[in-house]
C-alpha cells in the first residue's frame, strides 16, 4: 500500500493551536465502523454515546517538561533538546537542534546546575546524553524544562497542565495522549456513575510521535518502540469486559496500541499484568483482539495514526470522515475536536 493513498489536503487554519477554555467544549464527530455513517455533536455527548457495561480505557502516562534549551560549551551556539526517554543512570534517548553541529563529545550547558554530553549518535537527529547535575534531577527538569508541543503548534502554552490530562500520574512521556484531554473530572463522574468501568493503562509517547514516515509504502515502516505497563486491577476489568462481551473503548491511539500489543501477547487467553516495549503498527488489514470501539483526535495525513483509524474503520470511510470534518471546519491535531468510532 503506497503512503499517499492516506493523504488529504488540510488547511492550515484548521490545526487548532491553543485548548479551549472548557476541555469538554470540543466536537465530536461520531462514526458507525461498519456503515461509515456519521453525525456531528458534541464532546459532552460521549455520555450518550457510551453505554452501561462498556470499559473506558484510558492511558495514565504523564507528559514530563522535555525540551530544554542551553548553549554548546565550547562555541555558544544555541542548542535544544528533546528528552525522550530515559535509559536509566542519567541517560536519555533525546533529539537535538542544530543535528549537524552536536556531535559526540559535545557538552550542553543549561546554566550552572545542569549540564549533558553526548555520548552516541543516531540518525535523524537522535542523540544518547548523560547529564550532569546537583540535586534531583526532576525537580531541575521542572524548573528548566519546557512542554515539549508538537511542531505544529506556534502558540505559546501559557498553563502547562492543559497538556496533561485530568488523570495522569506516570511520568515518562515525551507527547500528550491528546484523545484524553476532553475528560474533565466531572464529566469521568458522570461516565461512571452510568455503570461504564474506567480502567488505566500507561503507554509513555516516545520518538515515533515525532517522526514522520520516510518511506513510499506502508508496510516498510518500521515503529519505533514505547514502553507500557498494565496492571493486574486492569487486567481483571478487561478480562470481565471479554467474557461479558461488553465493549472495550479505546481513549486514544495509545491506548489502543497499548491494549492491542497486550492482546497479542495472551492470544485469546486471559490478560494478566505485564509491561514491556511494543512497535506494533496498526494498518488496514490488521484484525483487532480487544478494541471495539475508540476515541481520538483527527491526525496529520499520511501519518500512521491516520492508518490505525483505517484499520477499526476502513480507509474510505476514515478519509471521508476526514473531508466532512473540514468542511464543517473542525479543529484538527492536539489541541483539536475529536472523533468516536464504534
Amino acid at each position: 500500500m503506497h503512503v499517499d493513498l492516506y493523504d488529504f489536503h488540510l488547511p492550515e487554519e484548521l490545526i487548532a493551536q491553543i485548548p479551549l477554555p472548557d476541555r469538554s467544549a470540543s466536537r465530536l464527530l461520531t462514526m458507525d465502523k461498519r456503515s461509515g455513517k456519521t453525525e456531528h455533536r458534541h464532546f459532552t455527548d460521549i455520555l450518550e454515546e457510551l453505554r452501561p457495561g462498556d470499559t473506558l480505557v484510558l492511558n495514565d502516562t504523564r507528559v514530563i517538561p522535555a525540551r530544554l534549551f542551553g548553549i554548546k560549551e565550547d562555541t555558544g551556539a544555541k542548542a535544544e533538546v528533546l528528552l525522550l526517554k530515559s535509559l536509566g543512570e542519567d541517560r536519555w534517548e533525546a533529539l537535538v537542534k542544530p543535528g549537524k553541529k552536536l556531535k559526540t563529545g559535545a557538552v550542553i550547558s543549561f546554566g550552572e546546575e545542569l549540564q549533558a554530553v553526548i555520548e552516541e549518535e543516531s540518525d535523524m537527529g537522535g542523540r544518547t546524553l548523560r547529564f550532569m547535575y546537583n540535586g534531583i534531577f526532576q525537580e531541575i527538569l521542572d524548573r528548566l524544562g519546557m512542554m515539549p508541543l508538537p511542531p505544529y503548534i506556534k502558540e505559546k502554552l501559557d498553563d502547562r497542565e492543559r497538556y496533561q490530562t485530568v488523570y495522569a500520574r506516570n511520568e515518562g512521556s515525551a507527547a500528550a495522549p491528546t484523545a484524553g484531554l476532553h475528560f474533565t473530572e466531572e464529566l469521568l463522574d458522570k461516565i461512571k456513575a452510568k455503570g461504564v468501568k474506567l480502567a488505566y493503562i500507561t503507554l509513555h509517547v516516545g520518538l515515533g510521535t515525532f517522526r514522520p514516515m520516510s518511506v513510499e509504502t506502508v508496510e516498510e515502516h518500521v515503529m519505533h518502540a514505547e514502553f507500557f505497563m498494565l496492571s493486574q486491577e486492569t487486567a481483571d476489568i478487561l478480562n470481565e469486559a471479554r467474557e461479558k462481551g461488553s465493549r472495550i473503548v479505546a481513549v486514544g491511539t495509545t491506548s489502543c496500541r497499548t491494549l492491542e500489543t497486550v492482546g497479542g501477547m495472551f492470544k485469546g487467553g486471559p490478560l494478566e499484568a505485564c509491561s514491556g516495549w511494543t512497535d506494533i503498527f496498526i494498518y488496514p488489514g490488521y484484525e483487532f483482539k480487544l478494541v471495539d470501539a475508540l476515541i481520538t483526535n483527527f491526525h496529520l495525513p499520511k501519518s500512521t495514526l491516520v492508518m490505525l483509524v483505517s484499520a477499526l474503520a476502513g480507509r474510505e470511510n476514515i478519509l471521508a470522515a476526514y473531508q466532512e470534518a473540514i468542511e464543517e471546519k473542525y479543529r484538527f491535531f492536539s489541541f483539536g475536536d475529536a472523533m468516536f468510532i464504534y
